[in-house]
């Protein structure tokens, strides 16, 4: 027999409901709650409107393998913006650190979550986002169910939260749970007034872990949660306001899977997740190939109108302003592995001709030996250098977006041992900037460098082809940094260029760059 406890929300203490047995509902079936069960939010009073929904453990590529009409006519009608999560040691590919990252638009190094201990979290500096648009519009009405417990407990994703459903999953099974939110979120959607909502639906996670990502019953409840999804979204289409209203709807998962079920780790399968959105704004059928995880909160921000303060610190962009840097010209000239003998074909990719005026100056280089893909600076991508060799912290570059710049004397030093004889020695070399009429100049890129032996790391910059000036060194670990340089610019000046030059490198570590901006 189950048990139920309800407490009505208000606009300044929220509702809980706990719950323990539930029915699971075929994907089909529509399903049902008692009345009791779904809060009574206050009046909501923005027409522009979110819903997000968190599905615990989606591997997105699983959805192709669905059914999935839902996700599949969201995906053909919005973005589809697929990306990597970090891996140990920034943070294991788990639930809390994946959870914090969608709620608060920070990475694991700011929101200090790193494993499902909580341990070390920094919500006070950077809360969930319902916790932010209490304090910045407190008039709006949000709603909050999820049965994973920690993100109510540790305040995670319920904090700030008009009113909110929150059960113990872990006690008492996810399937019925689901099945209530599910009912309850419809009858909200439907019969209520809310300006923003975040359902979180467990079972997923659960079916993956006892079944495995790419097993029958996985793909079974990726249908399950698609019909569900589906009576949330064809109740919003039935609210009598409805032609008034202008709504966002965002779908993101915290990690992937093993094939055979389970995460935490390095591998490419437990890093995948994705959002998936359709509202005003975002461009339809794109499948941009430079987001974040971090993006749905400034996704959020940006469609109720909110232009985020620098203090906050968000990682993220929104997607319904799509951008591309320097580096993300060179993505049509990616090329398949050469030497990486581990990389599917199908994974794109390396050049070591960039678009967009960057160059590589490899004339202290080798001509030959040494791995191919590695042979001095490489325009490449995450997917594409982080199969390379995992769980040695390239996947730390989280900042990093699209296709990056990376100089990796460990990896090219992996074929024919070029290191006894020469040294790895490359300059990646910028396009001019203007600088005319400028006593200075901000030079700001993203950078992640792990130091090795005697390695080290120049950045250097020439003014109208004059001799290098060097602006900052490297000879010691500085790993997923935002950098922000001053440069004085001589008088007369016009143009000037910046190089990142990977010195007295052997069997060492690397360095990535991304975002190179001059202004």
């Amino acid at each position: 027999m189950s048990r139920r406890t309800v407490l009505a929300g208000t606009a300044t203490a929220a509702a809980a409901v706990a719950v323990s047995g539930g029915l699971a509902l075929p994907a089909q079936a529509a399903p049902a709650a008692a009345a009791a069960d779904v809060p009574k939010l206050p009046n909501g009073t923005s027409r522009n409107k979110v819903l997000v929904v968190g599905m615990d453990g989606l591997r997105y590529d699983r959805i192709a393998a669905a059914q999935a009409p839902t996700f599949k006519s969201l995906i053909a009608k919005g973005t589809f913006a697929t990306s990597l999560l970090y891996s140990p040691p920034t943070a294991q590919t788990s639930s809390g650190p994946g959870w914090s990252t969608v709620s608060t638009g920070v990475w694991p190094d700011k929101h200090g979550v790193v494993d499902n201990s909580f341990k070390g979290k920094n919500y006070a500096q950077y809360p969930g986002f319902l916790a932010r648009l209490r304090e910045v519009k407190p008039e709006l009405s949000t709603f909050a169910a999820i049965d994973w417990k920690p993100l109510d407990s540790e305040g995670t994703v319920t904090a700030g939260a008009s009113a909110k459903l929150a059960f113990d999953g872990d006690a008492d099974g996810y399937d019925g749970h689901d099945a209530t939110i599910a009912a309850a979120a419809e009858s909200i959607l439907r019969d209520q007034n809310p300006d923003v909502c975040f359902i979180y639906f467990g079972n997923t996670d659960i079916i993956a872990h006892g079944s495995g990502a790419i097993s029958p019953r996985y793909l079974q409840e990726i249908d399950l949660y698609d019909g569900y999804i589906g009576r949330m979204l064809a109740a919003i289409k039935a609210r009598k306001s409805y032609h008034r209203e202008r709504w966002t709807i965002l779908l993101t998962t915290d990690h992937g899977h093993a094939d055979k079920g389970g995460h935490g780790g390095p591998s490419i399968e437990e890093r995948r997740v994705f959002t998936i959105a359709q509202g005003p704004g975002i461009p339809v059928g794109a499948k941009p190939i430079n987001t974040r995880h971090v993006d749905t909160v400034a996704t959020v921000f940006h469609a109720l109108g909110i232009t985020p303060k620098p203090e906050w610190g968000l990682d993220g962009k929104p997607l319904q302003r799509p951008f591309a840097d320097g580096f993300d010209a060179s993505y049509p000239l990616l090329k398949p592995a050469v030497d990486e003998t581990g990389t599917p074909k199908e994974v794109l990719g390396f050049t070591h001709t960039p678009a967009g005026g960057w160059t590589i100056d490899n004339s202290r280089m080798p001509e030959t030996g040494g791995v191919e893909e590695w042979r001095g600076w490489t325009l490449t991508t995450d997917e594409f250098w982080t199969r390379a060799d995992k769980a040695q912290g390239r996947e730390g570059f989280t900042r990093g977006r699209g296709v990056i710049a990376v100089a990796d004397p460990d990896e090219w030093d992996d074929k024919g041992n070029p290191s006894k004889d020469i040294e790895f020695d490359s300059t990646l070399v910028s396009p001019a900037y203007r600088v005319a009429r400028k006593s200075s100049v901000t030079l700001t890129y993203f950078s992640h460098y792990l130091q090795d032996g005697t390695q080290r790391g120049d950045v250097l910059v020439s003014f109208d082809g004059a001799a290098d000036q060097l602006v900052k060194n490297y000879a010691a670990d500085a790993k997923n940094t935002s950098e922000k340089l001053t440069i004085a610019v001589p008088k007369g000046a016009r143009t000037v260029r910046v190089k990142f030059r990977m010195r007295d490198a052997r069997n060492s570590w690397f360095w990535a760059v991304d975002n190179v901006q001059i202004g």
